[in-house]
């Protein structure tokens, strides 16, 4: 059985288009990165749940940092 979890990730920020490109280094190849009217929105598609989180998870760790450094 195949299994294609995907999560939708948008975040609004005054410098989208800086933030976005802080975060695009460490996308994987499950990952992309884009900014659409102000927003930063990523997508992130992996094969099982868990996965899934883990992605997740660490583009999250990601976004935190990147805000801290952008907003400072």
């Amino acid at each position: 059985m195949d299994v294609n979890c995907r999560i939708e990730i948008e975040t609004l920020h005054p410098d989208a288009e800086d933030l976005a490109a802080c975060l695009r280094p460490d996308n994987t190849e499950e990952m992309d990165t884009f900014v659409d009217d102000g927003r930063v929105v990523t997508v992130i598609e992996r094969p099982s749940p868990g996965s899934l989180r883990s992605t997740a998870d660490d583009y999250v760790r990601n976004l935190s940092i990147a805000l801290d450094v952008l907003d400072n």
